[in-house]
């Protein structure tokens, strides 16, 4: 054991030696990271105290976990978790699915100048700001002067305030979401389709094998590990919904759906002065993050051996 401890270790010094080039790259961004990311997080512990901006985060006393009983006691606790839980869940069940359709769908295009006007024409709407996005929304929607309610005024139809609906809320955020970027998130399904070996399509082709059978059978398994890894991170980051994007569109009208943790976060802690309030809640949005991250990725690596984990020191036990 302890001879293979010292191998080990000799072969992980000879490894950063040979690769020092590299770890010289690595080293602004780790600096990066431990300034901007890490040495911060320290300021988390307000979440455990009554802040006070002239005491500052060390002097301020301690008070335990009082901010987290706080809010799991306000009668905002159980709207802001459902809401944001609905709305998180709603958008990933339509827009995880809808980038593999779409890069299915441009795999099959053949000629190459539509394919290239088709995908250039659906990553266009991921480079739209998020203010002017909300604009777009608020004025295509508006019941009086909005270019769906005159569309559908030509039909007979009288299109209802859909700003003003409480229950058409999640619908507008999820299906405006999926159209600025399920364009932009199939780039990373058309790249590892791309990768397929052609010679596979080959001899489908010759074995007598539709189109449709092709894609089910080589596209399909080809894009498995893939939409299984991004499954994963989006599943860790379902407490996590767009908050620029939810507190422009929202009013008074239909706030009691669009009220999510990160809004009441900033409302709390910036317009209310309750740091430490805002924080707690904060903390406790991405304990559930990482929870529910680390259930997924181990549920996806017993049920189909494929999590985010790297698996090199289990191969490498393997082998000995």
């Amino acid at each position: 054991m302890r001879k293979n401890k010292v191998q080990h270790k000799q072969s992980f010094i000879q490894g950063i030696k040979s690769s020092r080039a590299l770890y010289l790259l690595l080293l602004p961004s780790f600096i990066i990271f431990l300034l901007f990311t890490y040495y911060p997080m320290y300021g988390v512990i307000i979440a455990f105290k009554d802040f006070s901006p002239a005491q500052g985060i060390l002097g301020s006393p301690w008070v335990g976990f009082k901010n987290f009983i706080q809010y799991f006691n306000s009668y905002q606790f159980w709207p802001t978790i459902r809401n944001t839980i609905v709305i998180s869940l709603y958008t990933i069940v339509v827009t995880f699915p809808l980038p593999v359709f779409l890069a299915l769908m441009c795999n099959q295009i053949r000629a190459r100048r539509f394919k290239k006007f088709f995908q250039v024409s659906t990553y266009l709407p991921h480079f739209i700001s998020t203010v002017v996005m909300c604009g777009m929304i608020i004025l295509f929607l508006s019941p009086s002067t909005g270019i769906i309610a005159k569309l559908a005024g030509l039909f007979g139809f009288t299109l209802p305030n859909l700003m003003g609906s409480a229950s058409a809320f999640p619908s507008i955020y999820v299906w405006t979401e999926a159209w600025q970027h399920v364009g932009w998130d199939s780039i990373l399904y058309i790249a590892t389709l791309s990768a397929i070996d052609p010679t596979l399509y080959e001899a489908a082709t010759m074995d007598g094998a539709s189109k449709w059978k092709r894609m089910i059978h080589i596209d399909v398994p080809a894009l498995l590990p893939t939409a299984t890894i991004m499954f994963i991170l989006r599943m860790g980051s379902v407490m996590s919904v767009g908050f620029e994007k939810i507190y422009l569109l929202q009013n008074t009208l239909y706030s009691s759906t669009s009220e999510i943790i990160s809004t009441y976060v900033y409302k709390m802690g910036l317009v209310s002065n309750q740091y430490s309030l805002s924080s707690a809640i904060g903390l406790f949005n991405n304990v559930i993050n990482l929870v529910l991250l680390l259930l997924v990725n181990y549920t996806s690596k017993k049920l189909s051996d494929t999590s985010l984990i790297w698996k090199g020191n289990e191969n490498s036990r393997e082998k000995q």
